[in-house]
């Protein structure tokens, strides 16, 4: 229906099966992306002092890291799976979700419930984990749903580079593979591009979405 690539392959059944690794990926990567961000931005809100200094620091090391070299260098030095891609997206996304998760904590650790909670005897662990991050979700729920969009284009480079699973079909491999035909065949490399085009804008606009119901300012208007 859509024609077939080089080898005589299906390039819709391609793009359908692609999707499931792509979107795999993209959703490993962004749960790994938030997971260490919130822990590294919850501490260093609510401790203050010595630990956000110190969590700052290892903060903006990976920040000015160029994330896309650093994530090819890690996969180049692991085996090229959709494993090692997923944690190599991981590990170099996460500092922005960890500045926003401390100004948060920042923002809401003197606030009155946080301090009753306080005076009540609650832990620090029940403070940083049952008190303020619940408070703290909406914005960094929309920032968990950006991160999908990013970790997808960062696996379609990497696979279009070279640098995945190359016994497993994705959106990025279709691209990288169809490169070599892009004047003769040019709906190899740009029917998977569009999928991966409409799938980021959907994503993003689910961000805009639940950023406009979560944010009590924008619905007011």
């Amino acid at each position: 229906m859509l024609g077939t690539d080089q080898l005589g392959r299906d390039i819709l059944a391609g793009i359908i099966n692609g999707g499931r690794a792509t979107l795999a990926v993209g959703g490993a990567a962004a749960f790994l992306t938030c997971a260490i961000g919130i822990v590294v931005g919850a501490l260093a809100g609510f401790h203050a002092g010595w630990v956000d200094g110190t969590l700052a620091r290892v903060t903006e090391f990976f920040q000015v890291l160029p994330p896309l070299l650093f994530a090819m260098v890690f996969v180049a030095l692991f085996s090229p799976t959709l494993v090692t891609v997923a944690f190599a997206i991981g590990i170099v996304s996460w500092p922005n979700v960890a500045r926003l998760t401390r100004a948060e904590f920042l923002r809401l650790k003197n606030q009155e419930f946080v301090l009753a909670s306080r005076a009540s005897g609650a832990f620090d662990r029940t403070l940083i984990w049952g008190v303020i991050l619940p408070n703290a979700l909406p914005p960094l729920v929309i920032a968990a749903t950006l991160n999908i969009a990013t970790a997808i284009l960062f696996e379609a480079g990497l696979s279009f580079l070279g640098l995945s699973d190359p016994n497993v079909m994705s959106w990025g491999l279709i691209i990288g593979d169809g490169r070599d035909q892009i004047f003769t065949a040019w709906w190899i490399v740009t029917l998977p591009g569009v999928a991966i085009f409409v799938t980021v804008l959907a994503i993003s606009l689910i961000g805009d979405g639940l950023n406009d119901a979560l944010n009590p300012k924008l619905r007011e208007r």
